[in-house]
């Protein structure tokens, strides 16, 4: 009788019960709640993010600056907006840039990771 509550029948929903249980995970919950800030990182105060085409040979990348963040913070920070936003990147000084126009997108996924204030500019 599930299926009488649900509006149409998905069938990846056996799959993603299958999946968790083989990895030995509870199931993922129906509403999606926001990440909380990773473990061992403190919140960041603001971030500014802009889009730059010059010096790059035409191609538009997004510059994240501002993040208080050692070495190893920008990497690892690099390493999973990259992998959100399906891009390339480099860490350029303090900054991490990113290649394509991103400035948007970059917004939720900043706050979710802690950053109080985005300015993008």
């Amino acid at each position: 009788m599930s299926d009488l509550r649900k509006p149409f029948h998905n069938p990846f929903d056996a799959l993603r019960e299958l999946g968790s249980k083989a990895r030995g995970l509870a199931p993922a919950p129906e509403a999606e709640t926001a990440p909380a800030t990773p473990a061992g990182v403190k919140a960041q105060a603001r971030a500014v993010v802009r889009m730059e085409r010059s010096g790059r040979g035409g191609k538009e990348v997004t510059v994240v600056e501002q993040l208080d963040l050692d070495e190893a913070g920008r990497q690892s920070w690099l390493k999973a907006l990259k992998s959100a936003l399906g891009c390339g990147g480099t860490v350029e000084g303090p900054s991490l840039v990113l290649q394509g126009d991103h400035r948007e997108r970059l917004r939720p996924l900043l706050a979710a990771r802690g950053v109080r204030k985005v300015i993008v500019g």
